[in-house]
């Protein structure tokens, strides 16, 4: 083999350390941003930010003096929030273009004064603190049955035996270990019968809540059922007949053959149903301690006179910049401090978190102004949409647009969805148009919300009644939509 050189030219994409921080920072969430912002601004000294929910308060400083802790006002501030083509670019940060001059005067950490237009309530941090500890207060299912025992049983044996069975309460309120289970795990020298573990089991049964200590979900429906005030005796044991012996005819709605079994009429029928219904399957559930979580839009899409405005919400957009007292320090010593490459990362950031929003304003913009419809209409009349279609519009990549497009919200006024809500495939029409999926989706929500319930809608009829409307769709297309919208077939839906 002969040995040669050659000399070829090619081109490759070279993924440079800030092209790579900007793609990661375009596809994190807002909390997952925050959460990077964080850890940034821990490892990079140069970095700070100026959007501390104290900014703009009015501070009485240690020597009486009035100071205001707006920065805003400050010549040069560099911040993700300006989209200003002609504000200052973040690579001029240096000693003038960074940050405002660092205050003298030492502020009154613990005794600071608000001198805010609107009252501060004047809390001592003492009933601040109490207040907290009282919110955070969370009375478990467990704890509310262990007071009742104590209220209810003073012999030592009967308490101890009754704590046991309440040990074996799950979070629902069932009893997840049989008698026969507890009372194998006992020593044999206490000399414990099963008899008092059952006779304690009822005890726990007339507990609140209604329903606790069963253990299956006809015995909760059941104790339930039992409990409940005014109700006819004749409703009360049909009601008890149906949760004890036929519960699996009453979920699947048979009527016509619970009917036959039980000898009972339409009327009756209606009335232990309505009174199953009043039951709580899960009745330790109402102690069970939930978060509660909630999305912060990125974008809000507000009328205005010429149409529909879409903004960025600065509630969740960082405002940075470069620490002036280390550009001042920088500049004295001429970049002699070997912090130059941290000086350069602050920049790119902040450079890349203003490309960020920049790039989803102008996504949210192209949706809005192909969704016109949607949000005049609402979703009956969102449009077919892909993210090729916004790619090419907006110069970007596909990859990008669907970055951007995941875990980044939009606040519109028929509610909160994310930007990937405004994409969705195409069904043909009869005129030889098409339909977005949504948008049928839409249509058989609205179909099912108004049929009769005697008579609900089966997945044949709703493909007939879109038929008729122009939108070609098949029987199992339907049921497949009404299964992403949560929707209980036919025989689920009938009512007496």
């Amino acid at each position: 083999m002969k040995q040669s050189l050659q000399l070829r030219t090619s081109q490759h994409l070279a993924l440079t350390p800030q092209l790579q921080q900007s793609i990661r920072l375009l596809q994190l969430s807002t909390l997952e941003l925050h959460q990077e912002l964080e850890t940034l601004l821990v490892e990079n000294p140069l970095l700070e930010r100026v959007d501390d929910p104290l900014d703009n308060a009015v501070r009485l400083l240690a020597d009486g003096a009035i100071s205001s802790n707006n920065t805003n006002a400050d010549a040069g501030m560099q911040t993700t929030g300006n989209t200003d083509e002609h504000a200052p670019a973040a690579s001029d940060a240096g000693g003038d273009a960074d940050t405002a001059p660092i205050n003298d005067a030492v502020s009154a950490s613990d005794n600071d004064w608000s001198f805010d237009d609107v009252p501060q309530g004047g809390h001592s941090s003492e009933e601040d603190e109490g207040r907290s500890q009282l919110e955070s207060a969370h009375t478990t299912l467990h704890e509310h049955l262990q007071e009742q025992m104590r209220l209810n049983l003073r012999e030592p044996r009967d308490r101890a035996l009754l704590e046991l069975i309440i040990d074996a309460i799950d979070d629902n309120g069932y009893l997840i270990e049989t008698l026969e289970e507890i009372h194998a795990s006992l020593p044999l020298e206490l000399g414990v019968e099963l008899e008092e573990l059952s006779f304690a089991l009822s005890m726990l049964q007339s507990f609140d809540p209604p329903g606790v200590g069963a253990r299956t979900p006809a015995e909760c429906l059941a104790l339930q059922i039992k409990r409940m005030p005014k109700i006819a005796f004749v409703t009360r044991r049909l009601a008890l007949q149906i949760v004890e012996t036929q519960l699996t005819l009453f979920a699947q709605r048979d009527f016509n053959k619970l009917k036959k079994l039980l000898d009972c009429d339409d009327e009756d029928l209606r009335e232990a149903q309505t009174v199953i219904r009043q039951c709580k399957p899960r009745p330790g559930a109402v102690f069970a301690e939930t978060d509660s979580d909630f999305v912060v839009p990125d974008v809000i899409v507000k009328k205005s006179g010429n149409g529909w405005q879409v903004l960025l919400n600065q509630d969740v957009m960082p405002k940075l910049r470069v620490s002036s007292m280390y550009a001042n320090i920088m500049k004295q010593n001429r970049g002699e401090t070997g912090m130059g490459s941290q000086l350069q990362e602050a920049r790119w950031l902040i450079k890349n978190m203003r490309q960020r929003f920049d790039t989803i304003l102008r996504v949210a913009q192209a949706i809005v102004e192909r969704q016109r419809n949607f949000f005049t209409h609402g979703a009956v009349a969102m449009r077919p949409l892909v993210l090729r279609e916004i790619a090419d519009t907006l110069g970007l990549h596909e990859s990008t647009i669907s970055r951007v497009t995941t875990q980044k919200y939009m606040l519109t006024p028929h509610g909160m969805f994310e930007l990937k809500y405004f994409f969705g495939s195409h069904v043909a029409t009869e005129t030889g148009g098409e339909a977005s999926s949504t948008a049928i989706r839409a249509l058989i929500k609205q179909l099912i919300g108004a049929e009769d319930q005697k008579s609900p809608l089966s997945d044949s009829k709703i493909a007939d009644m879109l038929g008729e409307q122009g939108m070609v769709i098949a029987r199992r297309t339907v049921a497949k939509y009404r299964e992403a919208l949560k929707i209980p077939p036919v025989s689920l839906r009938k009512s007496l």
